[in-house]
């Protein structure tokens, strides 16, 4: 009888705990990622350096270089850096914005990246996709997965809390991401790969009705594994659809629209409140979610209205109806609904009337 099976992608390790950087030597010295010991560390602004010269010391041979952003220009930069060196891997030490460009880098040089997370701002920690700005304003495209990665708890909570605070809403929007990917099978026919589904609500369910804070490592852990099993279910399923719906095409309209408004994390999490907000209204469904969602945004001290993050409602239409712009040929409920502003207008003031209080 044939035995049938899948061979997924996934990170060779993956280090979640206190002082965990101290691994990093072994892992890049156990040759299943470098050979010679040839090895570039990326670091961008904040605890990036301080990382850099405490690992150094275990690594044989290695050249430290600075991100300037997490745009595209910077990633090519650095890409060419990393094919001159002879680079055998590269160590992507920092932020969202850091690791991003690091993974397109590595992607361009075509040498394996590993990821050393200081903050839980969102799933790009390690997932296949990176989000990164050009003259055009912000894209995601797509990369080599981390080939392994780290998250220290003690650099985490030397982050601001706000970064840290803002993965909450990427991982719970990977709820919405899901609805909408079975809502294209149902009207458009869409193949969904049940086994990515699975892993990204899981992630969303375990981080949901974690009782804990930020304050706690219990809960950072469950957060860090979160973003880690989201970054997964993008790459078993070849694409972002697991984790990215109609919430994060608002987010994009968002960042495209009014640059500079909040960070990803933040966006998400709204987005994913207001498109079940959509469902309740317009489907009869979601409304047991919605509320779990805006329960746990408000526990972890999240924004849910588009004032919280000086958006008025105008504004917010403006983004909902912009918003299928930013992933043409992705079927969502905004796709569904195709709302016009004047719709779009009418359904942001009933949810902010509704849960304003």
């Amino acid at each position: 009888m044939p035995q049938l099976m899948r061979s997924l992608p996934a990170p060779l390790s993956v280090e979640v705990r206190r002082g965990a950087v101290v691994a990093l030597g072994e892992l890049l010295a156990d040759r299943r990622i470098v050979t010679e010991g040839r090895v570039a560390i990326a670091v961008g602004p904040g605890q990036g350096d301080a990382i850099a010269e405490r690992v150094k010391p275990s690594l044989t041979s290695c050249d430290v270089f600075h991100v300037a952003g997490g745009t595209v220009d910077a990633a090519v930069a650095l890409s060419s850096k990393l094919r001159s060196g002879w680079y055998e891997a590269v160590v992507g030490i920092g932020g969202g914005r850091t690791i991003d460009a690091t993974k397109y880098a590595a992607t361009l040089a075509g040498i394996p990246m590993v990821s050393v997370a200081t903050n839980l701002s969102h799933d790009g920690i390690c997932s296949p996709v990176a989000s990164l700005e050009h003259d055009k304003g912000k894209g995601s495209f797509g990369v080599a997965m981390p080939l392994a990665m780290i998250v220290d708890l003690d650099y985490v909570r030397a982050a601001p809390d706000r970064l840290v605070r803002a993965g909450i809403g990427d991982v719970i929007s990977n709820f919405s991401a899901a609805d909408d990917w079975l809502l294209a099978a149902e009207d458009c026919g869409e193949p969904v790969d049940q086994l990515s589904l699975t892993v990204a609500r899981t992630a969303a369910e375990a981080l949901l009705h974690q009782p804990a804070s930020i304050e706690s490592d219990r809960f950072l852990t469950v957060l860090a594994e979160g973003l880690v099993l989201s970054g997964m279910a993008m790459s078993f399923a070849g694409s972002s659809r697991p984790s990215s719906g109609g919430d994060h095409e608002i987010l994009h309209a968002i960042d495209q629209l009014f640059p500079g408004t909040a960070n990803h994390g933040e966006l998400a999490g709204i987005g994913a409140a207001f498109c079940y907000h959509l469902r309740d209204r317009h489907l009869g469904s979601g409304e047991e979610r919605l509320g779990e969602i805006l329960t746990c945004l408000e526990r972890h001290g999240l924004p849910r209205l588009p004032g919280d993050v000086g958006l008025t409602e105008e504004q917010f239409a403006d983004a909902v109806v912009f918003a299928p712009q930013t992933r043409p040929g992705r079927y969502t409920i905004l796709e569904r609904l195709e709302l016009d502003h004047s719709a779009a207008l009418k359904s942001v003031g009933e949810y902010v009337r509704s849960y304003g209080g």
